[in-house]
């Protein structure tokens, strides 16, 4: 047996590339039966990442992060220099998805790169590192949904410094059941009507872009200097740091922890329609279009801030909540009263909802197909499909795990950002696992889909992998010194207790019975 035989998928053709049919006759090729329905166009696909990628979600929740940590140099050119490296992931990703277009996505595509002797092991350690990633990403898009609505009800009633009313975290948690609980009820509906509300979400991200990059600055008595904005480097951070290579490293987690999610085309792939052509085509677009109206929203919401120490303070009117700040202090200064920068909140608490529920989506499709195959506790229960063709208990296996997360919240914020932090870093290894062996094991016999790198292919794979494992450890040094129980950074603690929990299960049971994907017909 040659190792192109171990490996090659089954719907390869004479020629040495995938025939360009896709849809149901794709997927039976693959040994998969056709359970849920295909009706998602190229936009709908694209409109499932854009919005999960959601430049509205992830620049607002961590611009603290960023102002912080370098100030307007390391969010302007930060940005520039992880979007580089994300497009790498995501062109080798689309590559390998228009090869394998299943619902499984990563851990498929493992355990067909791997070849045999590997499968089990690779499908099982990147099928569980992606939906942990994927919990772990709902759940901080809803958390950071209920904290913004509680900022949005305390400047409403006249802020920190008015006696607004702070909620409590347990009124926080409470809110994020809630919103959870929405996005539960939306995900038990059918695609038709998803699909309608993932390109609604699309236009809501550029459109809110648009009008937040503009309003904003325009209506701003004080503006930054384009100096300032292209030049300022903030080397005040509070928490001991003074290197500003250090600096600039630390303050690239925003633009990252944005710039994350994209996988969900690949999921997404068994209800596309020509999946092997738009599946890789939805990854790619997601990721090129928020880099470009990511960059512009920086930009506009920079040009308004004059003030770095004043927006991270916990004693300003939105308790430290930068962004809210400064849209809230834009429109006070100038009208006297805050409420169009409230309005402009509720713009982003809309994009956050729409970001959360793709979120949902995402997770249900990865939980169906990894259940599917035997991989987790009760999987006959959970890749069962109701009568409008929706994997109905995976949706709220997706929304009850990712409540739990968010309790954690009540007993210490920092257990909270440590489990929040899997999001990126622990997403991101999923990433990366299918391209190593795509590079490696399967260096010379992949075969590719309609859409391929060609020769860069491999090239353009060890960057990706490369960047994975320098974020990996970037992610996890330190954030503050000196070092203490409080400041620790616990992300190396969280994404260790996950892969030791996940390496325990296999030696002491999986290795015994799981034995990767498995086909269905």
């Amino acid at each position: 047996m040659t190792g192109s035989e171990k490996i090659l998928p089954s719907h390869v053709g004479a020629n040495g590339h995938a025939p360009l049919d896709s849809g149901h006759a794709r997927l039976k090729q693959l040994g998969y039966k056709q359970e849920l329905k295909r009706d998602l166009s190229l936009i709908s696909n694209f409109a499932f990442s854009f919005s999960i990628i959601s430049v509205l979600t992830g620049v607002t929740t961590l611009y603290n992060t960023g102002l912080r940590y370098g100030g307007p140099a390391s969010l302007v050119y930060g940005w520039f220099v992880a979007s580089a490296f994300t497009i790498m992931v995501a062109l080798s990703m689309a590559e390998i998805c228009s090869s394998y277009p299943t619902s499984g996505g990563l851990y498929y595509w493992s355990a067909k790169l791997a070849g045999p002797t590997w499968a089990p092991f690779a499908s099982w350690i990147t099928g569980w590192f992606n939906i942990v990633g994927q919990w772990a990403v709902t759940t901080s898009v809803d958390y950071s949904l209920a904290q913004l609505i509680q900022v949005i009800i305390l400047l409403s009633s006249g802020g920190k410094n008015g006696g607004g009313y702070e909620a409590s975290k347990y009124v926080v948690i409470a809110f994020h059941g809630g919103i959870l609980l929405l996005h539960g009820i939306i995900n038990s509906l059918p695609i038709s009507l998803l699909s309608f509300l993932g390109q609604l979400a699309a236009i809501w991200n550029v459109l809110g872009v648009f009008v937040l990059m503009i309003v904003i600055p325009c209506v701003a008595t004080e503006r930054a200097s384009a100096e300032f904005v292209f030049t300022n480097f903030n080397t005040e951070n509070g928490n001991g740091i003074s290197s500003k290579p250090y600096i600039f490293l630390l303050g690239l987690l925003m633009s990252q922890y944005t710039l994350t999610g994209f996988d969900a085309s690949a999921h997404m792939t068994e209800e596309t329609k020509d999946a092997d052509r738009n599946g890789p085509k939805g990854i790619i677009s997601a990721v090129g279009i928020s880099i470009i109206v990511g960059w512009a929203y920086i930009l506009g919401i920079t040009f308004a801030v004059t003030d770095i120490p004043y927006l991270l303070s916990e004693d300003n009117d939105a308790g430290g909540y930068a962004i809210a700040e400064v849209f809230y202090q834009a429109f006070k200064k100038r009208y006297g009263h805050g409420t169009g920068g409230i309005i402009c909140l509720v713009i982003v608490a809309v994009a956050i909802f729409f970001c959360g529920m793709s979120s949902v989506t995402s997770n249900s499709r990865m939980a169906y197909a990894f259940s599917r195959d035997g991989a987790m506790p009760l999987s006959s229960l959970w890749h069962k499909v109701n009568k409008q063709e929706v994997p109905i208990y995976a949706v709220w296996l997706s929304v009850t795990i990712s409540f739990c997360m968010a309790l954690t919240s009540l007993g210490s914020t920092v257990a909270f950002e440590a489990m929040v932090s899997i999001a990126t870093i622990g997403l991101y290894i999923a990433y990366a696992f299918p391209i190593f062996f795509r590079v490696t094991l399967a260096k010379k016999v992949f075969v590719a889909g309609p859409f391929n790198l060609g020769r860069y292919g491999v090239i353009v794979g060890w960057v990706a992998v490369l960047w994975v494992l320098t974020i990996s450890i970037l992610f996890s040094l330190p954030v503050s010194y000196p070092i203490t129980i409080e400041s620790l950074n616990y992300t190396p603690v969280a994404v260790a207790c996950l892969l030791i929990l996940v390496l325990s299960y296999w030696i002491i049971s999986a290795r015994l019975w799981f034995k990767g994907p498995i086909t269905n017909i």
